[in-house]
């Protein structure tokens, strides 16, 4: 039963000040206290709140909701073990963003309030500070499993930026038009970018943006997993269809800096890994003319990795390929030809910020011109789809097709508007330049369109 402990102060410049100290049975049979009480009754009825809270399984200890938040988030990290890249993030979050307001304060003094008004006006990109405000809930939440907490008071609440808060609202503004400055590129500057790329590098680009690939996993692609044939049955036959596909075990190039259970840095690791989900496992149909390319690619690339960097089939990191992409969708200035340099040509500018990632959305965007129905957008680019939908809509052959035909007709009337006939000249994607003397065993590829395409790649 619950009691209370006299204390009287010894400190110097005290007097003599009478305190009481809370005294009551623990779970564990030992005894509990919590000092601080200004008179007898307030604490022994703390104490027999304990006891009943202990007694009903709701007790927490009132020594771990003290916890500082920094301490825990380390016990946090140190038991999850979610993918390389997520760790990385998440540790960037933590020492950038959020310990440095939080890592003091007790896991019980965290609201609402307080947590939005610092997100409101802390000067991070807004995507940061939505994603360090999720990952404090997250870790909140772990605190409550853990039997830290009894409630996560960030659980389920959204931020909104105060109308007096001229700061955070001139920031929020600027992030959503950045947002608005991202749009799909159109197809002839797809190809225009492709074109200027170079066959082996170009080939990347045109896979992107017709099949909607991850960066990683685009550079992770092995060429055992290009040109696989999906087989369905469809009225008295069976349907192919040329795919590629997202390896299960090693279908991801990630990079990221890796840390051990700590928080320590040990490095960047470049490496391949398994795709992000379930869902990203996957068949990418491929429309024709993506497959002729692809064939012909394959036929003069010697190395494993699709579209690796260079002819030691090593992998791309991203910095070095935005160097690569970068002045083909910017711009460049023309550089004379001297002793040591081939000399460049000039560039006008297509897309100004063009990415991968921009091509991977163009890809969305584009099935939704030509309305490829929800099933089949979401099982090709490899998302969850929300909803009872999920469970009762499949693709469906008739979907497949129209979706290839839609993209091949995209294809098309980028090379019609450009009133080109091929890409490239010719085609020798082991190393190529428009200066390169090639040899004459070099093929010429004309891209065909239309029924001709579709009846080529089923020939073949």
């Amino acid at each position: 039963m619950a009691y209370a402990e006299k204390r009287v102060s010894t400190a110097k410049g005290s007097k003599g000040k009478v305190s009481w100290r809370a005294r009551y049975m623990r779970p564990d049979g030992t005894l509990g206290s919590e000092p601080g009480f200004a008179t007898k009754k307030l604490a022994v009825a703390w104490g027999e709140e304990q006891e009943a809270a202990i007694r009903a399984g709701r007790w927490i200890d009132p020594d771990l909701m003290r916890k500082a938040f920094g301490e825990f988030a380390r016990e946090f990290m140190k038991a999850r073990n979610p993918r390389g890249n997520t760790v990385s993030t998440r540790w960037r979050m933590l020492e950038s963003v959020i310990l440095p307001k939080w890592e003091h304060t007790p896991l019980i003094a965290f609201n609402w309030f307080d947590v939005e008004a610092w997100a409101n006006s802390h000067p991070a990109h807004e995507t940061e500070v939505d994603h360090s405000v999720s990952l404090m809930s997250t870790i909140l939440t772990a605190a409550v499993d853990r039997k830290h907490l009894l409630v996560n008071p960030l659980y389920g609440r959204r931020r909104s930026v105060s109308t007096g808060n001229t700061a955070a609202k001139a920031k929020k503004s600027a992030s959503v038009a950045k947002q608005k400055e991202k749009r799909a590129a159109t197809p002839e500057i797809v190809l225009q970018v492709a074109e200027r790329l170079g066959p082996a590098r170009g080939i990347h680009v045109l896979a992107t943006a017709f099949s909607g690939l991850r960066w990683g996993e685009g550079c992770g692609l092995h060429r055992d997993n290009v040109l696989l044939f999906r087989e369905e049955r469809y009225g008295a036959g069976v349907w192919r269809c040329p795919v590629i596909r997202i390896d299960p075990d090693v279908g991801e190039l990630a990079e990221y800096e890796e840390r051990d259970e700590d928080g320590n840095k040990l490095g960047t690791f470049l490496g391949l890994e398994p795709p992000k989900n379930d869902y990203s496992v996957r068949d990418i149909d491929v429309p024709p003319f993506l497959a002729i390319l692809l064939r012909h690619h394959l036929a003069d690339w010697p190395w494993p990795y699709v579209f690796s960097p260079d002819s030691k089939g090593t992998f791309w990191r991203r910095s070095n390929w935005s160097k690569v992409m970068r002045p083909a969708v910017n711009g460049r200035v023309a550089e004379k030809r001297r002793q040591g340099t081939a000399g460049k040509e000039a560039w006008a500018p297509l897309m100004p910020g063009l990415s991968m990632d921009i091509l991977r959305h163009t890809h969305d965007s584009w099935q939704d011109e030509i309305g490829v129905r929800p099933a089949l957008a979401y099982e090709q680019a490899g998302h969850k789809r929300p909803g009872i939908k999920a469970v009762y809509q499949h693709p469906t052959v008739p979907m497949r097709v129209e979706r290839l035909e839609g993209l091949q007709e995209i294809f098309e009337r980028g090379m019609r508007t450009l009133g080109w006939e091929s890409l490239w000249g010719r085609v020798n994607l082991l190393k190529w330049t428009p200066a390169d003397d090639l040899p004459n065993t070099a093929q010429m590829i004309t891209l065909p369109v239309g029924r001709r395409a579709r009846q080529q790649v089923r020939a073949g």
